[in-house]
């Protein structure tokens, strides 16, 4: 399932959301068209077995590993969920809590895949796990939302409306299980970082709960 749309229009305009792209989508220019693109992910992408808790500069690419993307599907892909789902919560977590949830669900996410793969000298890199904190909070605000998806069936596309419980349940769903089918590969394979994934999407959820009372206090004028 792939979102085209949200039926719930967006609260204000979302200046943050747009911002966050925007920034997302420079610095992979920077990476795309830097003479030394395979050092900028060495530094600043995020290799588990380099993490130091003592030393506090081996744990700053916990943040700017969320910048970096793996290639353009990688990037195009994240900034649209994020286009999607990202201006509604923005809308209304506000300009203080909404680049928070994207950054603490980033790092939590990180943080995850990290405690199940701490010796692997992999680079992580891409906002997933600060997107997926977005698809949790999401969940929380916005369960009578429908999602005009793209959907094939039978080999034929077919655009549905689906709810977004049910949709963004199903994809927590399958970052788990495949999570779990991850533990048994090797750490120095490449691949999805499905516990970030997971990560993220919990830290949304928390963030969404918290949050609750006072968007449906404001709702409620």
């Amino acid at each position: 399932m792939f979102p085209l749309s949200d039926s719930i229009k967006a609260k204000r305009f979302p200046f943050l959301n747009i911002l966050i792209i925007v920034v997302t989508v420079y610095v992979f220019f920077l990476q795309v068209t830097s003479p030394l693109p395979d050092f900028l992910i060495q530094k600043y992408a995020l290799i588990p077995s380099l993490v130091n808790f003592s030393d506090f500069a081996t744990l700053t690419p916990l943040v700017t590993a969320i910048f970096l993307h793996g290639g353009f599907l990688h990037i195009i892909s994240n900034m649209w969920f994020l286009w999607v789902f990202g201006d509604n919560v923005e809308g209304y977590t506000g300009w203080f809590f909404y680049p928070l949830i994207y950054l603490c669900s980033g790092i939590a996410g990180a943080l995850l895949q990290y405690f199940f793969m701490p010796d692997s000298g992999v680079p992580m890199l891409g906002a997933s796990g600060a997107i997926a904190g977005v698809l949790g909070a999401y969940f929380i605000l916005f369960k009578h939302s429908q999602i005009k998806t793209f959907l094939p069936v039978f080999g034929f596309p077919s655009i549905i409306n689906v709810s977004a419980p049910f949709m963004l349940s199903y994809w927590f769903i399958l970052q788990v299980i495949s999570g779990a089918g991850s533990l048994g590969l090797s750490s120095d394979m490449g691949g999805v970082a499905f516990w970030a994934h997971v990560g993220g999407f919990i830290t949304g959820v928390v963030f969404g709960i918290l949050l609750r009372p006072k968007v449906e206090s404001e709702l409620s004028f």
